[in-house]
């Protein structure tokens, strides 16, 4: 029998290959959407930021338009972490066509999506007001929630305050050796090695002091609440615990049940086509009394108040209530159980109290009981569909530390969902 012909590889062999970036990507591409999303932003904030300028010498740095689009592109492709989409902008066609030829690393990808918040926020104002502007968004009606998220820590990090003090005496005392190490021996290979533990432990040290902080913040809180609560003050609950590796994040209990730890993303998200018009982070482990600082935040960013505000139960505080009816807003909110009695007694004040409770209330109460009110509140629900799909996108796991950095990611999935959104109301028009 003959040996089969075949062609084998040959890697050794030099080739010219013509590559033309633009031919490889179909022309409804999602790649070529974001792009032409970033070239309507104003992000002369972003390039005032850079350090390299003409006539100065260093190397120049990548087009901030450029690694907005990365991250844009990657946060509706469900990608959260810097190291992959470093990964991706060399092996993927759609990320190589955005980068264009500019190269990329995983540190600049990850320093710039958690280091302009402010500019990340600017521009989710201005785009929610330009989609009021088009018509596809209407602030009259909004529905806020919050969903939690797993914070970059594990339950194993969480310690209490005599463990979290040794730390950081141990981290500093190693430092302040380290550096006296390093200044007295002359090799220079040592003092780089030196240097390099020294960094580890000062970021062993910083971390320690900030569950310090932590923990001080954490004791305020109870005994803010115990002044507050009598039966706080009663019940025996166990010392307070912070994270070595991420301070700020708190043991929350998810839908699922576990304990974890976490952040509490909130979002204001509007009913008409569910579009996100305001975003925060906080370490609150419930929602109770947060709809008050979204509405303000609403006005902050477009000097509009809603009309309407559909919230989950015991999310608006009936204070919370009171004081968004002096402002026009109509809450709508499920109206909570009675606790059963059979006490005449009980019954009589129950009456009494709703009878003398403030107007807002009274009509808060008659609002949720007829079929108009209950009506408006289900499109509430499609908030909850937002919160899935962002969570679908990789938002369920953060891949950073802190609030503030969280808040970023928080702000770069409302703009990445927005304009998506917006893309799919104006194709399904046309």
């Amino acid at each position: 029998m003959t040996k089969a012909r075949v062609r084998k590889a040959d890697r050794s062999q030099l080739r010219w290959d013509m590559v033309d970036l633009d031919s490889q990507l179909p022309l409804g591409h999602r790649a070529r959407i974001v792009w032409a999303f970033v070239e309507c932003l104003d992000l002369e904030d972003l390039y005032a930021s850079v350090c390299a300028r003409e006539g100065v010498a260093g190397r120049p740095a990548a087009d901030p338009a450029i690694l907005l689009a990365v991250w844009l592109y990657a946060t509706l492709e469900g990608v959260g972490s810097a190291r992959q989409v470093d990964r991706l902008c060399v092996s993927d066609t759609a990320y190589r066509w955005l980068c264009g030829g500019v190269t990329m690393n995983y540190h600049g990808l990850s320093d710039f999506r958690v280091g302009h918040g402010d500019v990340l926020d600017r521009l989710l104002t201005e785009t929610v007001t330009a989609l009021v502007v088009e018509g596809l968004a209407s602030l009259d009606e909004i529905a806020i929630d919050g969903t939690k998220v797993k914070a970059s820590a594990g339950r194993g990090s969480f310690r209490r305050t005599g463990t979290v003090d040794r730390v950081a005496q141990e981290a500093h005392d190693r430092v302040q050796r380290l550096k006296a190490e390093v200044q007295d021996d002359p090799a220079a290979s040592e003092n780089r090695r030196q240097a390099a533990v020294r960094r580890a432990a000062e970021d062993v040290e910083r971390r320690a002091q900030a569950a310090q902080r932590a923990l001080d913040k954490l004791r305020a809180e109870t005994q803010a609440r115990k002044k507050k609560h009598k039966k706080a003050a009663e019940k025996k609950v166990g010392e307070e615990r912070a994270s070595l590796t991420d301070a700020e994040a708190r043991l929350m209990r998810f839908a699922d049940g576990a304990v974890r730890a976490g952040y509490n993303v909130q979002l204001a998200v509007t009913t008409d086509k569910a579009f996100i018009v305001g975003a925060s982070v906080t370490d609150r482990r419930n929602d109770t009394g947060l709809a008050g600082p979204m509405i303000d935040q609403i006005e902050r960013r477009f000097a509009i108040t809603p009309k309407r505000v559909l919230v989950d139960s015991r999310y608006a505080t009936q204070a919370d209530i009171v004081t968004l009816a002096k402002k026009e807003v109509t809450v709508y909110a499920p109206v909570p159980q009675d606790k059963p009695t059979t006490k005449p007694e009980n019954v009589r004040k129950r009456k009494q109290n709703r009878r003398d409770a403030p107007q807002a209330l009274q009509a808060w109460r008659a609002r949720m009981a007829s079929p108009e009110g209950q009506e408006t509140y289900g499109r509430r629900k499609r908030i909850e569909t937002v919160n899935g799909i962002l969570k679908g996108r990789a938002m369920g796991v953060l891949q950073i530390r802190s609030i503030a950095k969280a808040q970023c990611v928080a702000t770069l999935h409302a703009l990445a969902h927005n304009l998506w959104r917006a893309h799919g109301l104006r194709t399904a028009a046309a």
